[in-house]
This record gives structure tokens, C-alpha cells and sequence, in this order.
């Protein structure tokens, strides 16, 4: 066992001229299942970066223990799984690597394999076994589960709860509930360290911010009624000052304005006292404003209605015969493994050109909202995007803000943006069409855990007809009223 110590720490990016972290400390134990969450752009993924020595800062990152960062790039995906496997953890026998991917539930057989040729769970799968094979390290692991599907999630978290020592970037509540025993969270103000799972810091959080809004709400009505002392005090001491011309006795008239003065002095302090006390109040405030929706009432009950469809590439079938109906007020969910065909429906609904057997229908006139997992293409600033998608400029900022963008994010190229921030503009944009149907293909990849809260509280309450492809649990349990399995 040791300790990773962060003394003083402050770091803002060359093009930046605010920082990232200012004079943060805090101390974790190399044994500790880690959690690391906070809002998109806080500095997640900085804060990982910085442990591994890729930027210079001030102040001082003391540790014993060798980094290894999660995902690993490889040069030559080409090369034989178990070629790179080895190379990640050399000191490591062909029998640990067995019997790490077997916990994993993956077939030995993809060691012989080359490693492009293994589906993304495979391959996540796949790395963090042979990470974990070296002994002494503590591995950063940066998000992930955003391309695997309900079940690897459930197993890579069932697995790392056997393991020790590593700090994980998720937003996946129910999967960082599984695996972690401490959550270290980055907030507004500050970047605390606490015992327990999700649930009990997210608990605790909310608790300490009710508290703060609480004692927030009684120090503002008594720095008020302090004020409105303070002035009345003023008064009367002016008044008996005044009242000194021509009096009979004025030294008794002095004393009781000096009185009325200190009393105007004490009740000042307290007033000071009070709002000094208000200042260290919430300022590590979460809010999550509500976020509106425009959808159309289509004039039929069936939106779109699927008959045996499977779908095919190059003549092969790769997934089943299903068959469903998307009624109107329908939240439908479709859940299957990685490379089940649960995007390729989804374009096949929003009239692309894919290759399908069976009987498709969708309804005329029907207008789709349409979230695409791939964020690659986003380049350029919003008002361009906004202008090229024929949405409202000032709703679709004013939604970001929603989001917890900031200003300063108007201005800059959406290509530098974060996985998170750049799942935000998609979703944005969705939510100033007005659509009949709003189709969603992974929405929650890379966002942070309040904005999906808000989604969560938005569909709930406008209740649009929708059919979407999730793996976050919790917010497919929530959200859908039907379930498709492919």
C-alpha cells in the first residue's frame, strides 16, 4: 500500500488563461476502487494526463507507483492480440492471460487472432486484462464503457470489483455502483475525496447542497433584518446627536448617542460576519435547469412499423428477424450485443440506403429528429452549425448553457471540444427540431452524470415518441416504455 499525494497542484493550458486546477490538495491510497466524476470539461482527463507527467504544473504530484492509462494506443492493429497483449504486460505467462480473459468471459482463441479483427468489447476486454496483469502499477481508465453494451458492462464491472488499485472516468451510475469503493469527484470549487460507491457520494452531495441552500436562505434574511438594524440604529444615534444643541445636559446626551453608535458598530460586525459566512456557501452548486422540448403530434397512432426486417451486409444476415410497432408517445429501447444491427435499424427508420430483408413502413409526412453516435464530423463554430441545420441560434446557446457550457465555449472550433461537450451540441440541436419522432443512437456517450439526469427529467416530462439505443441502464430503465430485443 501507498499514497498518491497532490500538494498545491495548479495547471491551465498554454492557450488558456484560466486554470484547470488551482492549489488542490489531496491524498489517495493506491488500494482504493476509484471513481472519478465531474462535470464535461472539468478536467478529467487533464487531471489522468497530469499523473502521467504529459504537461508541465506547479506544485507537487508525489507517488511511488507506475502510471498505465487506459484505452492504449496501438500502432499495428494488424498484429496478433496476443503480440499486443504481451507487450503491455511482458512479465506476464500465456496461462494469467487465459485465465484473465476467461473472467472476462472472452475465448483464448482471440490471442491468435489479429486484434482488429475482435468487436470493441473484445478488445476493451481484452486490454484491461492484460493491464491488470502488471503487478505494482495503478491504471487510469478513461471511460470505458461508451462502446460496450449492457452486458460487458456488467461484466467489466463485476471484474473490476476484484481488482485493486486504479482511479475510473465513468458516467454510468449502475456500472460505477458495481465496481468502486471511493469516488473522487471534481467540483466547482473544489475536488474532494470520499468512501463509497456512487449512490452514498451522490447522496451526500445533494444532502450537503440542500443544507448549504437552507443556511444560504436564513443568512440572506439575516444580513436583510441586519441591514435594516443598522440603518435604524444610525438614525436614532444622528437624531440624539442633533438633539445636543441647546440641551440642558449634554453629556448625558452624548453617552446615549456614543450607545446608540456602538450598537450601530456591533450589529454592522454581525451583519460582515454573516455574509462572510454566506460567501463559503454553495459554491460547489450543481443546478441542472430544466431543458424544454417542441414535439409535433403526428396525426396517426403508428409512426412506423417493422415486419420480420433483418438486416444484411453483403448479402450476409447479421441480425434476426424482429418485428415492432412505434405507436405514437412510444419511448421504445432497443437493446442487443455490439454488432447486433441496432444502429443500422435506426438508419433504416431515417431512410438510409441499408440492406434489409422483410417489410419496413414508415409513415408519410413524418418528420425524424435524428442523434448519430459518430461525433468526428463536428468542426467549425456553433453559429455556423446552427445556421447549416436551420435551428434558432439563441435557443440552441441557450440550451448549451442548459448544459453547462460556457461562454467562452461559443467561440471556439467544435473539433476541440470534449467527447461530452461534442454529445451535447448533437443533443442540443435535437431538441430545437420539432419531430414527430426523435431517434437517438447512444446519446450518453462521454456526457456527465447531472446533464443526463436533466435529459432523464425532460423526456419524462414531455413524453415525445421516441426509439433509442442506450446502454446506460439506468437511464434506459427510467426513459423506455418498450423494450426491443435484437
Amino acid at each position: 500500500m501507498s499514497m498518491i499525494k497532490i500538494e498545491n497542484l495548479t495547471f491551465s493550458y498554454p492557450s488558456s488563461c484560466d486554470n484547470i486546477f488551482e492549489n488542490v490538495h489531496f491524498q489517495i491510497d493506491t488500494h482504493w476502487k476509484l471513481g472519478f466524476v465531474g462535470r464535461n470539461g472539468r478536467g478529467k482527463t487533464t487531471f489522468l494526463n497530469l499523473l502521467l507527467g504529459r504537461y508541465e504544473y506547479s506544485g507537487k504530484i508525489i507517488s511511488s507507483v507506475q502510471f498505465d492509462y487506459f484505452p492504449y494506443h496501438i500502432k499495428n492493429k494488424e498484429a496478433l492480440t496476443g503480440e499486443i497483449l504481451i507487450n503491455i504486460c511482458p512479465a506476464a505467462q500465456e496461462w494469467e492471460l487465459i485465465r484473465e480473459l476467461s473472467r472476462l468471459d472472452v475465448d483464448n482463441n482471440i490471442l491468435w487472432r489479429p486484434f482488429n479483427t475482435l468487436s470493441n468489447g473484445e478488445q476493451i476486454k481484452a486490454l484491461l486484462a492484460a493491464f491488470f496483469l502488471n503487478e505494482e502499477h495503478f491504471l487510469l481508465i478513461d471511460e470505458p464503457t461508451n462502446h460496450l453494451d449492457t452486458a460487458a458492462r456488467q461484466k467489466v464491472s463485476e471484474y473490476l470489483k476484484t481488482k485493486k488499485g486504479f482511479i475510473l472516468v465513468s458516467h454510468d451510475r449502475h456500472f460505477l455502483d458495481g465496481c468502486v469503493d471511493h469516488i473522487l469527484s471534481i467540483n466547482r470549487a473544489d475536488i474532494e475525496v470520499q468512501s463509497g460507491n456512487f449512490s452514498s457520494w451522490l447522496e451526500n452531495f445533494s444532502r450537503r447542497q440542500e443544507s448549504e441552500a437552507a443556511q444560504n436562505d436564513r443568512l440572506k434574511k439575516d444580513i436583510k433584518r441586519l441591514q435594516k438594524s443598522a440603518r435604524r440604529s444610525a438614525a436614532w444615534s444622528d437624531k440624539v446627536e442633533a438633539s445636543k444643541t441647546g440641551a440642558a445636559d449634554k453629556g448625558y446626551v452624548g453617552h446615549k448617542s456614543a450607545k446608540m453608535m456602538k450598537r450601530s458598530k456591533v450589529i454592522e460586525a454581525r451583519q460582515n460576519q454573516a455574509i462572510l459566512q454566506k460567501a463559503g456557501l454553495l459554491k460547489n452548486v450543481e443546478t441542472a435547469e430544466s431543458l424544454k422540448l417542441s414535439p409535433l403530434s403526428y396525426h396517426a397512432d403508428t409512426l412506423a412499423s417493422f415486419s420480420q426486417v433483418s438486416i444484411c451486409y453483403n448479402g450476409h444476415t447479421v441480425c434476426g428477424p424482429v418485428t415492432f410497432t412505434v405507436h405514437r408517445g412510444d419511448r421504445i429501447a432497443l437493446d442487443g450485443k455490439n454488432g447486433s444491427g441496432k444502429t443500422s435499424l435506426l438508419k433504416l427508420l431515417i431512410q438510409e440506403a441499408i440492406e434489409y430483408t422483410g417489410t419496413k413502413a414508415v409513415g408519410s409526412g413524418l418528420i425524424v429528429s435524428y442523434v448519430p453516435q459518430d461525433t468526428s464530423r463536428l468542426t467549425g463554430n456553433l453559429s455556423d452549425y446552427a445556421a447549416e441545420n436551420r435551428i434558432d441560434e439563441s435557443l440552441f446557446k441557450a440550451i448549451l448553457r442548459k448544459m453547462d457550457f460556457e461562454r467562452v465555449q461559443f467561440e471556439k472550433d467544435m473539433k476541440d471540444f470534449s467527447g461530452g461537450q461534442k454529445k451535447k451540441v448533437l443533443i442540443a440541436r435535437s431538441l430545437c427540431e420539432k419531430a414527430h419522432l426523435y431517434v437517438w443512437d447512444e446519446p450518453l456517450n462521454f456526457i456527465d452524470i447531472y446533464s443526463r439526469i436533466q435529459i432523464e427529467r425532460l423526456l419524462a416530462e414531455f413524453r415525445p415518441t421516441m426509439i433509442f439505443v442506450e446502454h446506460d441502464r439506468y437511464f434506459r430503465d427510467t426513459t423506455a416504455t418498450k423494450i426491443v430485443r435484437i
